[in-house]
């Protein structure tokens, strides 16, 4: 009983090598789609094994779905390119392997915010289902809401160690993230038929920093905590002003 790995990517150079490094005797097999990237990406994960396709963008279910299709083993372990398994988790992920895969596998995440590893504020433990079997799962919903859908009754065991999650470079990578992703829900919402009032564009910012830095001690992960709490709160605000202004047709 094998595993492969499976990525999607666009311009992940800088994380690539790291990525396929912490999979290495890890997993059977590792399959990147890659949509378009335009720096060594693909290079990369070619020279170091990986089995790379290349695919126009669509979203990241569709993407995600495709890549598992090109699977050939019974289990996928999907992760973005910007993570690798701890060695605790590694360990986990092998002995589970020995034992015989039984359903699927959730993992703790943990994120490295400029430099430093954060775990307040509402990012870890941050779980995810990420192991599991191929034929008994799929991703489901559009723009950034992806999530992974099981065969009901699928038993569900948590693995110990963590998926190490180097998210953030710099400051300025989180506020390009945020421009970004709020276009995407903004999008979303407007598709679902929702409405940016005025409360909810001004106390709704308001709400997720106090939550995220007092309620959830975000304060504990220093300064790192404060610009998380400060730039997710933007980018709420930035999410209900693009979705008032899709409704007025700006």
């Amino acid at each position: 009983m094998g595993i492969s790995a499976v990525i999607i990517t666009r311009n992940e150079e800088a994380n690539m090598a790291r990525c396929l490094a912490g999979l290495s005797g890890l997993v059977q097999e590792v399959v990147v789609v890659d949509s378009g990237s335009t720096d060594d990406t693909r290079r990369i994960a070619e020279a170091l094994g990986a089995r790379v396709v290349e695919r126009a963008w669509t979203n990241y279910s569709d993407q995600k779905n495709f890549a598992n299709g090109l699977a050939t083993h019974d289990h996928i372990l999907s992760v973005d390119a910007d993570e690798v398994p701890s060695e605790a988790l590694a360990r986990s992920i092998r002995e589970a392997t020995a034992d015989g895969l039984k359903g699927a596998y959730r993992m703790h995440r943990l994120t490295n915010y400029c430099g430093r590893w954060v775990r307040h504020g509402g990012w870890y433990p941050d779980t995810k289902t990420r192991l599991f079997p191929k034929a008994r799962a799929r991703w489901v919903g559009d723009h950034v809401h992806e999530v992974l859908e099981l065969t009901p009754g699928l038993p569900v065991t948590l693995l110990q160690g963590d998926l190490l999650h180097y998210s953030y470079r710099s400051l300025d990578d989180h506020r390009e993230r945020i421009e970004r992703y709020s276009d995407l829900h903004a999008q979303a919402m407007h598709k679902a038929g929702r409405r940016a009032g005025l409360l909810k564009r001004w106390l709704s910012p308001v709400a997720k920093f106090l939550k995220g830095y007092l309620l959830q001690a975000g304060f504990l992960d220093g300064k790192a905590g404060w610009h998380i709490a400060v730039l997710s709160a933007r980018a709420v605000g930035m999410k209900y002003a693009k979705l008032r202004a899709l409704h007025h047709g700006a």
